[in-house]
């Protein structure tokens, strides 16, 4: 009696591991010229997700070519240097720029300090990592 329920369960395992196996075979493969051919039509239709953690497919707008051309853009690059108006590069955010404004209210000798404390306590975060060691 203990055999008929055994057999009955290993012939429902192998059931199940060879099923998936089938279905993959019955869908040919695709080949790299098949593959490369799609990419290249998705390309061109504006449907392939960006690289990184794209949301999705960005489409395109309505407008071909830019609103200016590059003559007029460094034209207006060099007036603006002229002005004073050229914004510099890189953040610059209303916060950031109030925040270099503002005045430290700790000396050095201060910060130094609590540098050493905080390092005897092993409390300072390792280079190049978010967050503090995490306890003993």
């Amino acid at each position: 009696m203990i055999r008929t329920p055994l057999c009955a369960a290993v012939a429902a395992l192998a059931a199940s591991l060879a099923a998936p196996a089938v279905l993959a075979q019955a869908s040919a493969p695709t080949s790299r010229a098949e593959v490369k051919a799609e990419t290249k039509a998705a390309a061109k239709a504006g449907q392939l997700t960006p690289a990184g953690q794209g949301s999705g497919p960005v489409t395109k707008s309505a407008d071909a070519g830019p609103p200016m051309t590059r003559a007029e853009r460094k034209a207006a690059t060099l007036r603006a240097r002229k002005e004073g108006t050229l914004q510099p590069a890189g953040v610059t955010q209303k916060a950031d720029v109030e925040m270099q404004k503002m005045k430290s209210t700790k000396t050095r000798a201060e910060r130094k300090a609590e540098t050493l404390e905080a390092k005897k306590k092993g409390e300072l975060v390792p280079a190049g990592e978010g967050s503090p060691k995490p306890g003993k």
